[in-house]
C-alpha cells in the first residue's frame, strides 16, 4: 500500500506552484490583443470631430471651419452694395442744384467823401433768387449783403430777412445798402473818384448766409452760402437815382 501511494506521488510531474495563472498575455502562448469598440454615444461624438491636418512630422491640430465667417462677410458686403446703389439713385434724383442769383437793377442816392479816410455811399439793388430744383425746396436764413470796391467794403453789412423758396420758385429782394460813413484807404477813395469821373464804376455785391434743402419730410444740414456779383455801374458824378447796369451780371454762388 505504501508503494502505491509513492507511485501516485511520482506520476505528478508538475509542481503545485506552477499552476498559477499569469495574467500577462504573450503571443508565444496564444494570446492576441483585443480591439476595444467604444460605446455608440462615444463613437457618434468621434464621428463629428473636425478633420485634422497632417503635414510631415507636425503635430496634428484641429482645423476650425470658417464658413460662418465667410457668409457673414458676404452678407455685409451685399448690404453695403445695396445701400450704395440706393444712395446713388437718390442722389441722382434729388441732388439739389445751387440757387441762381442775378441783379437786375441798381440805384444810387448819395456818394460823399468826408474827411479821409471816411466815405459814405447809399445804394439799392434789385436781386432775384431762383430755385432751379423741381424736387427740392430751399430755406435761406442769416443772410446779409454789402458792397465792396477793389476788395474793400464800402458799405456796412445789412441783414436780410429769412425766407423759404419752393420748387422752381423765385423771390425778389431790394436791399438798401450804405448811408453811413465807413473807413476806407486813400487809394480806394481816389480810385472811386477817378472811375466816377470816367463814368464806369466796377463794384461787387456780396451776399452771404446759410441755406438748407428740403425734400418731402427730409431736411439737409445747413450749408454756407456765399454769392459774389461783379457789377459794372454806369455812374457819373452828380447822378442820383436809377443807374444803368452794363452787361448782364450773373452772380457766382458757392455753397
Amino acid at each position: 500500500m505504501a508503494e502505491i501511494l509513492q507511485m501516485h506521488h511520482e506520476d505528478d510531474p508538475t509542481p503545485h506552484h506552477s499552476q498559477r495563472h499569469d495574467p500577462t498575455p504573450h503571443h508565444s502562448q496564444g494570446y492576441f490583443p483585443i480591439k476595444m469598440t467604444p460605446p455608440p454615444q462615444q463613437q457618434h461624438q468621434q464621428n463629428h470631430q473636425y478633420p485634422m491636418e497632417h503635414k510631415g512630422n507636425m503635430i496634428p491640430r484641429y482645423r476650425v471651419p470658417n464658413a460662418p465667417k465667410r457668409e457673414h462677410c458676404i452678407c455685409i458686403t451685399i448690404f453695403f452694395l445695396i445701400l450704395g446703389i440706393i444712395i446713388l439713385i437718390l442722389w441722382l434724383a434729388y441732388h439739389p442744384s445751387k440757387p441762381h442769383i442775378t441783379v437786375t437793377s441798381a440805384a444810387i442816392y448819395g456818394l460823399n467823401a468826408t474827411s479821409p479816410p471816411f466815405m459814405s455811399i447809399s445804394m439799392q439793388f434789385t436781386i432775384f433768387i431762383r430755385n432751379p430744383n423741381r424736387r427740392v425746396s430751399i430755406y435761406f436764413d442769416r443772410l446779409s449783403a454789402f458792397v465792396s470796391y477793389r476788395n474793400h467794403p464800402i458799405t456796412p453789412h445789412v441783414v436780410l430777412p429769412s425766407f423759404f423758396l419752393e420748387k422752381h420758385g423765385t423771390v425778389s429782394l431790394s436791399p438798401e445798402l450804405g448811408g453811413v460813413p465807413v473807413p476806407v484807404s486813400v487809394e480806394v477813395l481816389n480810385g472811386l473818384m477817378v472811375d466816377e469821373n470816367y463814368g464806369v464804376v466796377g463794384v461787387k455785391l456780396i451776399l452771404q448766409g446759410r441755406l438748407k434743402w428740403k425734400s418731402g419730410e427730409i431736411k439737409s444740414a445747413h450749408y454756407g452760402l456765399y454769392a459774389k456779383c461783379d457789377l459794372l455801374l454806369g455812374l457819373k458824378k452828380g447822378i442820383v437815382g436809377q443807374i444803368p447796369l452794363i452787361g448782364a451780371p450773373v452772380c457766382d454762388v458757392d455753397t
